[in-house]
């Protein structure tokens, strides 16, 4: 490979760590062609995207903020799934894709900027996704409100039913 050829790809690799800010590593060592395609698909489905580098090309392209971690994960054959979407769901499709072809290794990844070790790749699945937990933290911070509303209505309903019950009782 010739050295504009090489700075091409250091410079594509360099644009995909700056647009996306979650990444994960994994060796490939083992996986077909057609097992490749079938992940690039379903990746491509949700947003997200497959990349094969050669490592010395990618260490070139990562930039001092990422952590010494990250670029030791570069050893090896490596391919990097990366997304600017849903970190979660990148990982639940890359667990899903490993457990069922048994050829993905993670090797450790970036999620929102943060360096996560491969051992942690676990815990990053079991989490849900964005748009759910935003939806719990909006029932959390409505239902207080719920409950003063409730406090101040109950006098008035109060009211209203002892009125009522006057008012039936009250002969005619």
């Amino acid at each position: 490979m010739k050295r504009d050829q090489k700075n091409a790809r250091i410079g594509q690799v360099a644009d995909l760590l700056k647009e996306n800010d979650t990444f994960f590593l994994f060796n490939y060592n083992k996986m077909t062609v057609a097992q490749a395609v079938t992940l690039r698909k379903t990746l491509r489905k949700q947003g997200s995207a497959l990349k094969v580098v050669k490592n010395r090309l990618a260490l070139r392209a990562l930039k001092a903020e990422f952590p010494d971690d990250f670029k030791a994960a570069f050893r090896k054959p490596t391919a990097m799934a990366y997304t600017a979407a849903d970190p979660v769901a990148l990982a639940k499709t890359l667990k899903d894709f490993a457990a069922q072809n048994k050829v993905l290794v993670m090797k450790g990844g970036i999620v929102q900027g943060r360096y996560v070790p491969a051992e942690r790749f676990d815990e990053i699945t079991k989490l849900a996704s964005r748009e759910v937990l935003i939806g719990k933290i909006a029932i959390m911070m409505a239902h207080p409100l719920t409950k003063l509303l409730k406090t101040l209505q109950a006098p008035l309903r109060n009211m209203a039913l002892l009125l009522s019950q006057l008012k039936d009782k009250k002969p005619q």
